[in-house]
């Protein structure tokens, strides 16, 4: 199970940002087209997987968006998007993320105190977006994380995340850059 996405990432091209080896995948990047077999594999596994007893799905922009779009439709559960542009609405909630290649601010909108919440990305690396993401909603918001899916891991981001945070990621496969090409295992 999983073997497209697996065989996918792995014929994936890698390229260098700033000294940061980036695998480009469309499930991580949008480029080039998705495959619907491999979104289906991997919103299947979420589904599975996840524990959606939760108000809302969360999903950063831009890359989480299919998968919260895709387990909406699937599952009738509302979600958000947490944005990379600022609108000023009511209660928008700044919160600065640092990746391994980027700095950046992210506008929450839509979650409230209380607000069970489930977190969905397309990829954990360094943690930063995600570390940044959920103190935001538990310690500024006041909302409760039920699960953080997030189906690449590449390196050890799941593990920096529970260290940072104690609040455990589920990934379906880690993905390493070894000389130059991306290596799966399953989580």
């Amino acid at each position: 199970m999983y073997n497209r996405l697996i065989a996918s990432i792995e014929q994936s091209p890698v390229i260098d940002r700033n000294g940061y080896p980036y695998f480009v995948h469309p499930l991580t990047d949008g480029v080039p087209r998705m495959d619907p077999a491999v979104l289906g594999e991997v919103v299947d596994w979420m589904a599975g997987i996840g524990n959606f007893d939760c108000d809302v799905i969360a999903a950063p922009e831009a890359m989480g968006i299919p998968l919260a779009v895709a387990l909406s439709l699937r599952l009738g559960i509302p979600y958000t998007v947490i944005r990379k542009k600022k609108y000023g609405l009511p209660g928008e909630i700044a919160l600065t993320q640092q990746t391994g290649y980027s700095k950046s601010t992210m506008y929450i909108e839509g979650i409230r105190k209380g607000d069970r919440v489930v977190i969905v990305d397309d990829v954990v690396s360094t943690g930063g977006t995600m570390i940044a993401l959920l103190k935001a909603f538990t310690e500024e918001i006041g909302a409760e994380i039920v699960d953080v899916i997030i189906p690449v891991d590449k390196g050890d981001g799941e593990k920096i995340v529970e260290k940072k945070t104690g609040i455990r990621v589920k990934s379906l496969i880690r993905v390493k850059i070894v000389d130059g090409k991306t290596v799966c295992t399953r989580c």
